[in-house]
């Protein structure tokens, strides 16, 4: 009997650290490689330590004018450690059909975005890159249950620490109050 308690604790104990090791090899968000807009690669590692808030965005959306306010909280607050990162997607209503280069020369000539952004992907469904994967993963429901990107303009806070740490929905503009408090409140980590 004494025997198989202490197989049954050493299997438990095996669980555990199994468990454990899996967790730790999640990957985290700031350790995915992606494409720059530019089509360069992009080690969203070099990103560590600052304040990240990733974007799906769109040029031909309603919340397309949300870039004005990305851009002046990115002018803000780069200084203090916050980097905006958009992710061009073309996953709801088409609303981001062109190529890289258009859509660069769209978001340069229209609102002065100097943010990095990504090359165009997927940001939902079976095909989502795995940034994506990542984010909506961190940010499940009440019921635990993952849930996909909503629209064009969702946003993903990722703390200095490198974890999400909050997720806002299309319509909630930069500059309002509840977006900038959380980003200040993460800024202040230091």
């Amino acid at each position: 009997m004494k025997a198989l308690k202490c197989f049954a604790a050493a299997t438990i104990l095996m669980a555990i650290a199994a468990t454990a090791r899996a967790e730790d090899k999640k990957v985290a968000p700031l350790e995915v490689k992606m494409k720059s807009i530019d089509g360069k690669d992009l080690d969203l590692a070099k990103f560590k330590g600052k304040v990240v808030l990733v974007v799906n965005v769109a040029s031909k959306c309603g919340n397309t004018p949300q870039y004005k306010g990305l851009q002046e909280l990115y002018t803000k607050y780069e200084g203090d450690g916050l980097v905006i990162l958009g992710v061009p997607a073309n996953d709801f209503g088409k609303q981001e059909p062109g190529t890289e280069a258009e859509i660069k020369k769209f978001c340069t000539d229209k609102y002065n975005v100097t943010f990095p952004m990504t090359a165009k992907v997927v940001v939902k469904g079976a095909d989502k890159v795995e940034l994506y994967q990542i984010l909506t993963a961190a940010t499940p429901d009440k019921n635990g249950k993952v849930q996909e990107v909503g629209w064009n303009f969702e946003k993903f806070l990722i703390g200095r620490d490198g974890k999400v740490v909050g997720r806002f929905k299309p319509g909630l503009k930069p500059e309002t109050k509840e977006l900038t408090q959380a980003i200040k409140a993460q800024l202040d980590k230091k």
